[in-house]
């Protein structure tokens, strides 16, 4: 970005998409090493997280559509990474939950998330890198700008 004009190193926005482009590029590259891809990533962290959960929840939580999700899973499921049941309190719905081997990989995946993160804001202090995810998480939460 320093060939950029200065007005254009100025934009919030336009600083915004290339940093989140560069470690877009870091963190797919680091997902690589184990075949995974970033959705891949955030269903296993999310149903870490969330503990038995039902499939559609899931992909509100994570703003992944329906047949999409289904196809995440589905390929989470051939690798053993996840098992969906029916869930105990709503036999209709199925409970997605993380296998032994989905929490061992998603131990691994943390590390290079980690490390990808680590390799993106390496200019920034500890400090600042607390203060940097403080104020990205309060312009991401802004729902009264979505059009």
């Amino acid at each position: 970005m320093t060939s950029s004009p200065e007005a254009l190193r100025r934009l919030p926005s336009l600083l915004l998409e290339r940093a989140a482009a560069r470690g877009g590029r870091l963190l797919t590259d680091e997902l690589a090493e184990c075949g995974v891809r970033r959705r891949h990533y955030l269903v296993l962290a999310a149903i870490a997280e969330c503990g038995p959960v039902a499939q559609a929840e899931l992909g509100r939580q994570l703003d992944i559509d329906g047949s999409d999700m289904v196809a995440v899973l589905n390929e989470l499921e051939e690798r053993a990474l996840v098992v969906r049941a029916r869930d105990d309190r709503d036999r209709r719905r199925n409970a997605i939950t993380l296998s032994a081997e989905g929490g061992k990989v998603l131990r691994r995946l943390d590390r290079l998330v980690g490390r990808a993160n680590d390799r993106l804001l390496a200019a920034l202090s500890d400090a600042e890198r607390g203060q940097l995810v403080a104020l990205l998480a309060r312009v991401a939460e802004r729902t009264d700008l979505d059009g």
